[in-house]
């Protein structure tokens, strides 16, 4: 076994390959861009080293700087966690020349596998099933455009060397055809360094199901179960469970045979996930294999018990794989909600800043996976806007959400806007809550969604401050605010009872606020104290949740004329 690793990523995933593989006994060695010098690897890591500018070609996608940090360090192997160049064939050669470990497929399956085009063909020479489409490889565009025509319209036009939803294209008729071939590939050309793109049939109302393989240089490799990830936006994304509510028995032994012959057919090892669409008669096709742990691979585990962080170092360090097929058991049901500072009314942008305070929900199956510091850290402009995973697990789905809906109500990130309100409202949507998902789910049931209007959080614990710092403002006693909130007893009051777990803590994101003194605070508190108001539903959640807490505050909104 390893004594030291290199971790070649930043955020939630370093942090979470770090604590398997101290889990194990093995030192970690984190890396960071100057704007990342207090990000959470670099203090869960038993050392860390800068890479320098943040722009990612510089820091996390240098090939050089990281393997010289990795021999400068001592360490032995490298794991790249996702993203970034965790499915660059030439990366792992390069690890692999300099005399360390590769922590992931070989870079001949990475090669096999990344090229999805070559990958496509070589399924078809393995009789699996493929989605119909064109992937010859030509530029020609009139001939593409006579390609596209024999599939038939809508079409995909899709990225040959990424994913992610970059460099891809749905194709209504021939008209736009042209337009949107260029327009794909210079978003593939900037993503990935490579503009070339096939064609596929875009099958309209489908599911999205991955199944999750492990592989060893034995020739063991077995699944673990599926994974549905219909409900996405931008083609990326944002909501996935296990088990899938379309699977029976039956279908899901023979996707999962499927899934393996895939990785077989590129002699696939280590960690990975075969990705299939599933119309609505049950007949499924091979999208591609993502080599690589994936985003989501946290809800295998809470189901499974198999942590997959901790196989993929011992395939690594050459350990035969020894679970068996007939040992993978699924109990119960996972989901995991994705965390994104981004801005949902404007088509998911992302947003940056500085998270003041951030408290996230802790209990008996409830799992999160941080990527940013709870107070101060910055969502940086140079990186993706996700800032946690939210995970949760129950003996079965309805259990499962409303576990998730108690975790949400208690998840609070203030400082740069989330997609927590429109997380809330997709969990309970009745096709959410049915099982009725496809990836055409966000934009089916929120086209142009806007958030409802909740109480601001600054509204509650000013309300809440305002109740337990009254009676001395009444009698003009000018007591030293913190003083007061140094005392305050939570539960003593009746906001304060229904504030949830990450009341008390968060005063000190508005005490800042507030001014020295009752007599001043006072005045500030009575600028954003909420009033009674009539034209607003519900305090804090939308009516559609049943179960808040909140709704007995009745109706709040912000006097207009105090702002």
């Amino acid at each position: 076994m390893f004594n030291r690793i290199l971790v070649a990523n930043r955020g939630e995933i370093a942090s979470r390959v770090i604590g398997s593989a101290q889990e194990m006994g093995i030192e970690t060695v984190a890396v960071y861009s100057d704007v990342d010098e207090d990000a959470v690897q670099v203090h869960a890591a038993d050392f860390a080293y800068p890479l320098g500018d943040p722009k990612p070609s510089e820091s996390y996608l240098n090939m050089n700087k990281i393997i010289n940090v990795a021999l400068e360090s001592g360490s032995e192997a490298i794991h790249p966690g996702y993203g970034f160049l965790s499915e660059n064939a030439e990366f792992a050669k390069k690890v692999i020349d300099a005399g360390l470990i590769w922590i992931g497929p070989t870079p001949e399956a990475l090669h096999a596998v990344g090229d999805k085009i070559q990958a496509k063909k070589t399924m078809k020479a393995a009789n699996i099933p493929v989605i119909p489409g064109y992937h010859g490889g030509s530029r020609n565009k009139k001939y593409l455009l006579k390609k596209a025509q024999e599939i038939g319209f809508p079409l995909l036009i899709k990225a040959a060397a990424g994913g992610g939803g970059r460099g891809m294209r749905i194709v209504n008729s021939k008209e736009e055809f042209f337009s949107l071939y260029d327009s794909a590939r210079r978003e593939a050309k900037a993503a990935f360094g490579n503009g070339d793109v096939f064609l596929e049939k875009y099958f309209e109302h489908i599911r999205h199901i991955e199944f999750q393989i492990l592989g060893d240089h034995f020739g063991n490799i077995i699944h673990l179960n599926e994974r549905e990830c219909s409900i996405q936006r931008r083609h990326q994304k944002i909501i996935e469970e296990t088990p899938s509510m379309a699977l029976d028995d039956d279908l899901r032994k023979q996707m999962g045979e499927v899934a393996i012959a895939a990785a077989r057919a590129v002699n696939y090892t280590n960690a990975g996930s075969v990705e299939f669409i599933l119309d609505q008669d049950n007949n499924f096709y091979f999208m591609e294999i993502n080599a690589r742990l994936q985003v989501e691979h946290t809800i295998t585990e809470a189901t499974t018990g198999v942590d997959l962080v901790k196989w993929q170092i011992k395939i690594a360090a050459g350990q035969e794989i020894t679970l068996k097929q007939e040992d993978v058991l699924g109990r119960g049901h996972a989901l995991e909600f994705r965390i994104y500072a981004e801005n949902p009314e404007k088509q998911f942008m992302p947003t940056a800043g500085k998270i003041y305070q951030m408290q996230f929900p802790v209990g008996v199956n409830i799992r999160t996976d941080l990527g940013i510091p709870t107070s101060g850290g910055e969502v940086s402009t140079f990186y993706d806007s996700m800032i946690a995973k939210l995970i949760v697990q129950a003996e079965n789905r309805e259990e499962a959400i409303q576990k998730m809906r108690w975790a949400l109500r208690n998840y609070s990130a203030q400082g740069v806007k989330t997609n927590i309100p429109f997380l809330k409202e997709v969990l309970n949507h009745p096709n959410f809550l049915s099982g009725d998902t496809h990836t055409d789910f966000v934009d089916a049931h929120f086209y142009k969604w806007r958030e409802y209007k909740e109480t601001p959080n600054e509204v509650l614990l000013a309300a809440a401050l305002f109740e337990v710092m009254e009676p001395f403002m009444t009698t003009g006693n000018d007591v030293n605010a913190s003083v007061v909130l140094n005392g305050i007893d939570q539960h003593s009051t009746v906001i304060w009872r229904k504030m949830g777990t990450w009341g008390r803590e968060s005063l000190d994101v508005i005490s800042d606020k507030i001014t020295g003194t009752l007599g001043r605070g006072k005045k500030a508190i009575k600028k954003i104290i909420p009033v009674k108001g009539k034209d607003i539903g519900s305090s804090f959640l939308p009516d559609s949740d049943p179960f808040s807490p909140w709704r007995s505050l009745g109706s709040w909104k912000l006097n207009k004329d105090e702002k």
